[in-house]
């Protein structure tokens, strides 16, 4: 992983900054994207101090012109992309579906799949130029079954395995691997503001009697990256403590 170049987008926090903290750790150049100024920064403080040379570039990722401007500051400060962690995602309010309004619909659509897709376009074109590249694309445990009150979430990510597996099928011969996780609940900054016994409830739900760690995430992601997993390609990996084997 020494001295290749990684975009991570929702590098700001959770996963994104785990896994950003993991490659930085094996010497990997890396380009934090997300929309938050102050946390994006702190991950590349973080990175730089366990010296990997990292920039932070602020974008939303909804925004075609963004995704397109990511990918240029990448190549002109790195010459290169070789890793993608297409990362990015927002959840909803949590209604049920129909209750959703048009608002939060095109929100959820714009940045979980236009945003993955747009990544995707931009990102492989470059890969392709320079022989190849490895991808990593989040899903959700919500890509593999319903979620009762978030189901434009379920649905877009659905849609990112979708196309996962079609990358996988269309670019594969031209070394551009590609894979999906899908995690289930961490516990996540968002996850620790909720009332205890909802906590405990979700841990409860899952087969393991816990939530997930974000590091036990980007484990995964770091592997999926490296040229340990180079014979996994368009798989899409559970990391959920056994949710979707219910």
């Amino acid at each position: 992983m020494e001295r290749k170049t990684a975009i991570i987008t929702g590098g700001g926090s959770g996963f994104g900054r785990e896994t950003a903290i993991k490659l930085a750790k094996k010497g990997t150049n890396i380009s934090i994207v997300d929309l938050s100024k102050e946390t994006g920064e702190e991950t590349v403080r973080i990175c730089k101090e366990l010296g990997s040379d990292a920039i932070f570039i602020q974008a939303d990722v909804s925004k075609v012109e963004d995704v397109q401007r990511y990918v240029t500051e990448t190549l002109n400060h790195f010459g290169k992309i070789d890793l993608f962690f297409n990362n990015a995602g927002i959840s909803g309010s949590g209604v049920r579906t129909i209750e959703c309004s048009i608002d939060e619909f095109n929100s959820i659509v714009n940045v979980n799949l236009k945003g993955v897709f747009y990544g995707l376009k931009f990102v492989v074109t470059e890969m392709l130029k320079t022989g190849g590249g490895v991808i990593v694309n989040t899903a959700s445990l919500g890509g593999l079954k319903g979620m009762p009150t978030l189901g434009v979430y379920s649905a877009t990510k659905h849609a990112v395995i979708g196309l996962t597996k079609t990358i996988a099928g269309e670019y594969g011969r031209e070394n551009i691997r590609i894979n999906a996780i899908a995690p289930g609940t961490n516990e996540t900054p968002m996850v620790k503001a909720f009332p205890p016994e909802a906590i405990k409830a979700m841990a409860e739900a899952v087969p393991m009697g816990r939530l997930g760690q974000p590091h036990e995430v980007a484990d995964v992601v770091a592997f999926l990256l490296s040229d340990e997993s180079s014979y996994i390609h368009g798989a899409v990996i559970s990391i959920d403590g056994g949710a979707a084997a219910l």
